[in-house]
């Protein structure tokens, strides 16, 4: 054992020597019971719970004995209890004199608001036999001393943190919580004012404990073996903290462990086969760590599990034979392990099971008939494994089912008539399959749906008209199937429907229906890729929530109405492309009355025309008519070309000046017409270049090649994110767009110029690396952050940049970052993610982008992560990033990974640091939904900074 172990494990003999001599200290101070208690309240701020604690002036013996909270000996009129639980006390444990208490069998505190740490000297009482301190507020560690307490059968001391407090500063709207991979990053803050540090060894010394609670706080290292010892112990909770290392294989001969927790943790290894030797067990739960190997196969020898978790680890092999036959199961969760198995030979049948997700493993088969004997099944999830053949109907048998996602796997067949029968099911997800047959008619008697997902699979036929009845409907996809006929007006029955209604990419025709008009709630529509005809009805110009619509590549045709989604300000969220015979002022279409046979040399020789933006624009209207304006004038100019006419429309908008002087003419002087010796970066679809007006301003100019040479539907659309995004941005830490242009030869958007360039060619130069010291780079990483935050959280709608590297961050004169290049930016519509084709550097891109077209604001969360360890590494980590990715133990020392340039930092600077690498280290978590948000992470870079 290690010089470092050893102070951990301080001698028992010692430890009561040291107790012994504290209490014959204070009991020389010749204190009563009485008085020490009246010293304690004197300590404690003024609190009704302690009023009756008061000198009785009338009686010549003083005793505590009729106080609130107080128990006597009757015999001997000595405090054996002292129980204020639950009362709101409030102060310290500091000047409570235990010392002077020899028959205190029971102290009661908990859930209260103490503070402070627990005595030093506790292990004075002797006698003592239950101890609860749980919910408080108390820091430090757990005395060396605790471990003469060897009558204790339940020592309670858990949930003694500052979360709720803290999650009410940050999240004061309830709407957002920190994710359990945050725990450890609070935790790293606020460490200092935790319960935590190493569990003594020495605890094993408590031999007749029976339940030992220590969750929700900051406890770290390895669980002690000794806990081996203490044969009695029937509940073990030690989940919510930092534990590291395997379980010991002692606990696994702890036959009368009934409940066991370990979730959210850092453990690891594999667990103890000897866990399928507790005969008692009816709680386990191993979720949220990075164990690995196979599960215990008799988890459930006895019969009698109930509750079982082991989500999100890297568990491999079979599920659990013993499962199978374990029909007291009420609550199982698998979900996002490596686990192999079959569907219908693996699980059993369960009277009392209301839960089971075994979602994201590798199971196959089919699904058995014997889920319809659950009767009391509430939810059931299988998504994301390889279980084939067709739908049993017995599932839809469950009166009780409330949820049931079944979604990308390989079923086949057609939906149950049988669906009916399942009334109390609200959410139903069965995309991503195979299904096929028409949609039963059945579905309209689930009148508690609110979540339909019927996406990517093979169904044919119309929309039965009967789901019109499932009236509480929140979300309805039916995208990428081949459904055909029209759509029925019945779905101007969905009042409910408020998210999203998606009906792309099937073959529906005829007109859009006025009646869906009525679906007044509706966030987003998507009716594309369809043959739908005839006009946008004008209804839909009244559905005063809708803020995403799509109604592109279809054979629509007239004029578009000209209120709610289609004003100008709302272009953004509007797609009517490739609808031939669809005229009007939006991208795609070609205008109203106007033949691209008219002479277009009527303005051809007008001059340009200066706008100079005074200290009003005249709002956000003025703003939209020029976006819309450039994006018209793009898209004409490419419909020139390809058509070869001589069609040409004046261009009001040539240029967006800024501060009243900057023309057109000046940025094409001071580039020398974009000659490459002014250029100072390259992109895709573009260069920058650095541009000194004769007042001495420098701009950065970004050409695109959106001109008559290099015309293509991507540079239009990059030009147009890039104005869109920056004309809705306003943030210190993202660079500042003064103007653009979208005339003649040239395209091009003039930036504030950052002097000192990129952060990729500050860290790859070693002489500059050295000008970002490590309170700089702390800085760099957190202007990135509050960017970000504010991009996903504070832009309405969210903006996602899908492209944060080190090459897109730009350092200004005084080194502070600025975020640029926009040109993959997309506007996020709520809870829905974007789907598209790969954008991003290689390096910096979120996994799921290899396997998926859904972009989240997680995948910029993703690439904040790898950014954040490439600057404090000095290099790009991708050796780092695959070892985080791949390893079980993704515990990193920080210290040994930071930049070898710099001097080490100092202990102030170390701690910034060490949050920055555990912040980098979550988002990098594989699974996007247990990345935190982009404000989580700014607060806690701002806090710590404060």
């Amino acid at each position: 054992m290690s010089n470092l172990n050893h102070m951990h494990t301080f001698p028992i003999q010692a430890t009561l020597l040291v107790s012994l001599l504290l209490a014959l200290c204070q009991i020389t101070s010749g204190l009563t019971q009485f008085e020490a208690l009246l010293k304690w309240k004197q300590s404690l701020p003024q609190q009704p719970i302690l009023d009756s604690w008061i000198i009785n002036n009338s009686s010549s013996t003083q005793t505590p004995c009729l106080w609130r909270g107080i128990t006597c000996d009757d015999s001997k009129g000595s405090v054996t209890i002292i129980n204020l639980a639950y009362t709101g006390l409030e102060g310290t444990l500091n000047h409570l004199n235990l010392s002077v208490f020899p028959n205190l069998v029971r102290l009661d505190l908990k859930t209260n608001n103490l503070t402070g740490v627990i005595p030093e000297n506790i292990g004075v009482l002797s006698k003592l036999q239950f101890l609860d301190l749980s919910t408080n507020y108390l820091n430090g560690t757990l005395p060396l001393s605790i471990a003469n307490l060897t009558q204790v059968y339940e020592l309670d001391v858990s949930r003694n943190d500052v979360s709720g407090i803290l999650d009410r500063r940050l999240f004061p709207d309830g709407t957002d919580k920190p994710s359990s991979g945050l725990i450890s990053i609070r935790n790293l803050l606020f460490q200092d004012t935790l319960l935590g540090g190493r569990l003594p060894n020495e605890i094993g010394n408590i031999k007749n404990l029976t339940i030992l609670a220590l969750d929700g706080n900051n406890f770290f290292g390895p669980i002690p073996s000794s806990l081996g010892n203490c044969k009695h112990l029937s509940i073990l909770r030690l989940n919510e903290n930092q534990l590291s290392g395997s379980i010991p294989p002692s606990i696994g001969k702890l036959t009368n462990l009934t409940d066991v927790r370990f979730f959210t943790n850092n453990l690891n290894g594999t667990v103890p086969q000897e866990f399928g030797n507790l005969s008692s067990l009816v709680v386990l739960h191993l979720a949220e760590n990075n164990f690995i190997g196979e599960l215990p196969p008799q988890v459930c020898k006895s019969g009698k599990l109930l509750n079982f978790s082991a989500s999100f680890n890297s568990f491999t092999g079979p599920i659990p034979i013993s499962l199978r036959n374990c029909p007291s199961l009420y609550r199982v969760r698998l979900e996002y392990n490596q686990l192999t198995g079959y569907a219908d030979q693996d699980f059993g049948v369960y009277p009392n099971l209301t839960y089971m997700d075994f979602s994201y493993n590798a199971v196959q088969g089919g699904l058995s008939s014997k889920w319809g004997s659950c009767k009391n099944l509430q939810y059931l999830s299988l998504a994301g494994n390889s279980v084939n053949g067709k739908i049993p109907s017995e599932i839809f048998q469950l009166e009780q089912l409330q949820e049931l996602d079944l979604s990308y796997n390989q079923l086949s067949g057609t939906i149950p008539p049988q669906i009916g029968n399942a009334s109390n099911l609200y959410q139903l997800n069965l995309g991503g399959n195979r299904l096929s047959g028409k949609i039963p008619i059945e579905i309209g008697k689930l009148s508690n749906l609110q979540y339909l997902d019927l996406s990517m699979n093979s169904f044919l036929g119309e929309i039965p008209i009967q789901i019109g009845d499932c009236s509480n409907l929140l979300n309805l996809n039916l995208s990428n199937n081949h459904l055909n006929g029209s759509i029925p007006f019945q779905i101007g029955n969905l009042g409910s429907l408020q998210d999203f209604l998606d009906l792309s990419y099937n073959s529906f025709s005829g007109e859009i229906p006025s009646n869906i008009g009525k679906l007044s709630n509706l966030i987003s529509l998507n009716i594309s890729n369809n043959n739908l005809s005839g006009k946008v009805p004008n209804q839909i110009s009244g559905m005063l929530s809708l803020s995403s619509l799509n109604l592109s590549y279809n054979h629509l045709e007239g004029n578009v109405p000209k209120s709610g989604i289609f004003k100008l300000n709302s272009s953004h969220a509007l797609d009517l492309s490739n609808n031939q015979d669809l005229c009007g002022s939006f991208k795609g279409l070609i205008p109203c009355n106007v033949s691209s046979s008219e002479p277009s040399d009527g303005g051809s020789n007008k001059k340009k025309v200066v706008i100079p933006i005074v200290a009003s624009l005249g709002g956000a209207l003025f703003l939209s008519l020029v976006i819309v304006g450039v994006i018209l004038l793009c898209y004409k100019k490419k419909s020139r070309t390809l058509r070869k006419s001589s069609f040409k429309m004046p261009n009001p908008f040539s240029i967006w000046y800024f501060n009243g002087r900057v023309v057109y003419s000046d940025i094409i002087e001071a580039t020398n017409n974009f000659d490459n010796k002014y250029c100072i970066g390259e992109g895709a679809f573009g260069n920058v270049y650095k541009a000194e007006l004769k007042g001495g301003q420098i701009f950065a100019v970004k050409k695109l090649k959106c001109d008559e040479e290099n015309l293509d539907t991507e540079s239009i659309k990059t030009f147009e994110s890039e104005v869109e995004a920056m004309t809705e941005t306003r943030h210190r830490n993202i660079v500042k767009l003064y103007g653009f242009c979208c005339e003649g030869m040239h395209t091009f958007l003039v930036y504030e110029y950052m002097d000192r360039g990129s952060l990729e060619d500050m860290l790859i130069d070693d002489k500059r690396a050295l000008e970002l010291d490590w309170s700089k780079r702390f800085e760099i990483v957190k202007g990135v952050a509050s960017a970000l935050s504010y991009m996903h959280h504070d832009c309405s709608p969210a903006l996602i940049h899908r492209d944060i590297s080190s090459k897109n961050v730009l350092l200004s004169k005084n080194l502070e970052a600025h975020v640029s290049d926009f040109g993959t930016a997309r506007f996020l519509k709520p809870n829905s993610p974007i789907w598209t084709s790969f954008a991003g550097t290689y390096g910096y891109a979120a996994p799921e982008l290899a396997y998926t077209m859904a972009v989240t604001e997680k995948c910029d969360v993703f690439s904040f992560g790898v950014l954040a360890f490439e600057i404090l590494t000095g290099k790009h980590p991708s050796d780092l990033v695959s070892y985080i990715q791949t390893s079980n133990d993704q515990k990193i020392d920080f210290k040994e990974i930071l930049d070898p340039r710099l001097p080490s930092p100092p202990k102030n600077i170390l701690k910034e640091l060490a949050l920055v690498a555990n912040l980098a280290l979550s988002c990098l978590h594989t699974h996007p939904q247990s990345r935190p948000t982009m404000r989580s992470v700014a607060q806690f870079l701002e806090m710590e900074s404060t």
